[in-house]
């Protein structure tokens, strides 16, 4: 055999080599994408509105009262200036995507109407968002008016709401965002 026939007999025997290498090295990474999958983002939209937020509406109530209970709304429209619409979705990763919706129609400035897709509670909702570990009982958000007192530091008001501040707590005064010399 010549030089030139062992060469070309070594490059095709080398190609064939690659040929059955990409096939193997394809049946390999497709059982390896089986056990390694590329991390997905939680995505969470909108306001979560729960089944005791939605039993606390009441038909006459202010769109103030309405927007305190529930929060902004994530669509309101100048052509539905009448409606305000709640929707809440959640993508995470193993997991059906969720999507809850509710819209609440006024009649001038009072609550008319309520629609919704079936709610769940607050508790329900920090359940489904476990991933696995256990969760202790969630605490309770809200300060009773018996427990008022107690929690409210001696020697300061409540806030009522109103802004005023108080004659026996001194003027707080800031200095200026921006120098006057320029």
């Amino acid at each position: 055999m010549h030089v030139s026939s062992v060469f070309r007999l070594s490059m095709l025997l080398a190609a064939c080599a690659a040929v059955s290498a990409c096939s193997t090295l394809n049946n390999a990474s497709g059982h390896v994408v089986n056990w390694v999958s590329p991390y997905k983002v939680e995505v969470v939209q909108g306001n979560f509105v729960s089944k005791e937020q939605k039993d606390a509406l009441q038909v006459g109530m202010p769109r103030a009262q309405v927007k305190d209970i529930l929060g902004s709304p994530l669509v309101t429209s100048v052509f539905h200036a009448e409606r305000w619409d709640y929707v809440f979705t959640i993508s995470r990763q193993g997991q059906q995507p969720q999507q809850r919706k509710l819209t609440v129609f006024f009649k001038g400035d009072e609550l008319a109407k309520v629609e919704s897709d079936e709610l769940i509670s607050e508790q329900e909702f920090v359940t489904s968002l476990s991933t696995g570990r256990s969760l202790s009982k969630v605490p309770v958000l809200e300060v009773t008016t018996d427990k008022l007192p107690a929690a409210v530091p001696a020697g300061t008001a409540p806030n009522t709401g109103n802004n005023a501040t108080s004659s026996a707590e001194p003027p707080r005064v800031y200095p200026p965002l921006e120098s006057a010399v320029r």
